[in-house]
């Protein structure tokens, strides 16, 4: 999977990645490659098996030490070519014997296009999710849709069509506001969400529209996307990234990590 041509993460993960509009207390983390310092929100989590291997741990929930990225794919991809993340591991784990995987971007890739995958269905049980294009478009008209998507193999024209309408909603015309493109297409948001033929979708609720954000920028930030995605603004007009999963939402247990730790 690739990213599509048009759609990215907000300034390289919006506020999430350099830290501004975050509260003071909101934790943050060093990625090991880069040596920059950003909200553990928008950052990877590795970990440890009990076996050694270097694992994605895109919940962040598995326990022990971890290391945090904050790279594109490319980057992690030079790295790992180079030898550069074994030794920037190697320190982040102090010594600990180590397997790192040929194809851990490819395990990233994946666990985070399931945890994106994951949260869009959970939103879709919960009533929060849009889907069709006529009820998308009469909820973005009158200023009900905070987050907008589009599946990677829809039309340019029902793009533009829905586009247009969400920025008539948010008295954005002319500002060239647009949707944000998923690097998942028609077949793979049908079986996420249980319905045929899911082209775009649409969050009015403005706490979904930041959950699904959260994970949506870490996965294009990963992939490289050239262009921001519109922030999901809250009450108070910040547009800051929520993070993800809510630990308080039973329902984001089935969100799992690739990660299977024994005990």
């Amino acid at each position: 999977m690739r990213t599509p041509p048009h759609e990215p993460v907000s300034s390289a993960i919006s506020e999430a990645q350099t830290g501004r509009g975050h509260k003071a207390s909101a934790p943050e983390r060093r990625c090991i490659l880069s040596g920059e310092v950003s909200s553990r929100d928008g950052l990877i989590r590795l970990a440890i098996s009990p076996s050694g291997d270097v694992l994605p741990d895109p919940l962040a929930r598995a326990p022990g030490r971890g290391a945090w990225l904050g790279v594109t794919r490319k980057d992690l991809e030079k790295a790992l070519d180079k030898g550069q993340l074994r030794g920037a591991l190697a320190r982040a784990f102090k010594g600990a014997a180590l397997n790192v995987p040929e194809n851990l971007p490819d395990l990233i890739e994946t666990g985070l296009t399931r945890l994106l995958s994951d949260r869009l269905g959970l939103e879709m049980r919960a009533g929060k999710l849009v889907i069709g294009s006529d009820r998308i478009a009469e909820q973005a008209r009158t200023g009900r849709v905070a987050l907008l998507l589009h599946a990677a193999d829809a039309s340019e024209d029902g793009c533009k069509k829905l586009d247009q309408a969400w920025r008539v909603g948010r008295d954005a015309e002319g500002t060239g506001q647009r949707g944000t493109v998923l690097p998942l297409d028609r077949a793979a948001l049908s079986v996420a969400l249980g319905r045929d033929n899911v082209v775009h979708m649409a969050l009015a609720d403005e706490k979904s529209a930041q959950r699904v954000q959260s994970v949506l920028s870490r996965l294009l930030h990963f992939l490289r996307a050239d262009t921001p995605i519109q922030s999901a603004e809250t009450d108070s007009g910040s547009g800051q990234i929520a993070s993800t999963p809510n630990d308080s939402d039973p329902r984001s247990e089935s969100g799992t990590s690739d990660l299977r730790f024994e005990g």
